[in-house]
């Protein structure tokens, strides 16, 4: 008889399937300077760390992210006309890891976007369209030789974490901006192993076995003499 296995979700193959979860050797690889470039950097650090849409970031306005004298601001701010539906404006704090990567990155002086369009393409007055940030993630993804990543595997990733340390689904609501917790749930990721350890957790539930306690205790009490037969 087959046994019953958890079946992972199908990796996202030409755009078919749900986005990698992204392991912490590969987004080390993806933050390398040989595969990424201040800019790039700065992209997947904001996607990553404050679990926002691609949409989100790209439309990000520098006063968004850094105050008047060009200081990262504690928290950034997501316009309610960028994000998804229009429902509604939210900020998601700056981590030190996120800062550090803003602080590095310095966007155009001729563009009041964080991440502008190319200078020579007809995009160069606006922000960054979000199929050209897929393709710069794409080509990256490509010389390390990862597959099923697209941009929503560092809202996926991040959401996961957070989901997995812990964090109260309603407080990481309140991060990515999902209008319910039905929507979030398509985002988290469970594994085969918390799966068991779940069932496993259930073991406390089950009765004592009598019996065997008895013949436990008797064994090891060395309190118990056994009589001798004359």
């Amino acid at each position: 008889m087959e046994c019953c296995r958890c079946i992972p979700r199908k990796l996202k193959i030409d755009g078919h399937g749900q986005a990698k979860i992204l392991t912490p050797e590969e987004i080390e690889d993806l933050f390398s300077a040989q595969n990424s470039n201040e800019r790039d950097r700065a992209l997947y650090a904001v996607m990553l760390y404050t679990a926002c849409r691609v949409s989100e970031a790209v439309q990000l306005r520098k006063r968004d992210v850094y105050d008047r004298k060009g200081r990262v601001r504690p928290e950034l701010l997501f316009r309610k006309g960028t994000t998804k539906g229009k429902l509604a404006t939210r900020c998601v704090p700056i981590i030190e890891d996120l800062r550090r990567r803003l602080v590095e990155y310095q966007p155009r002086e001729d563009n009041l976007y964080l991440f502008p369009g190319y200078i020579y393409g007809n995009r160069c007055d606006t922000y960054l369209h979000q199929d050209s940030a897929q393709w710069i993630l794409k080509k990256a993804c490509n010389r390390i030789g990862i597959e099923g990543v697209s941009s929503h595997s560092f809202r996926r990733t991040a959401l996961t974490q957070m989901s997995n340390a812990g964090i109260p689904l309603r407080i990481i609501q309140e991060i990515s901006g999902h209008r319910t917790l039905d929507e979030l749930y398509k985002y988290l990721e469970v594994k085969e192993d918390q799966v068991r350890g779940a069932v496993a957790s259930l073991s406390i539930l089950s009765p004592p076995n009598k019996e065997s306690s008895v013949k436990s205790a008797f064994r090891e009490d060395p309190n118990i003499h056994h009589s001798t037969p004359f």
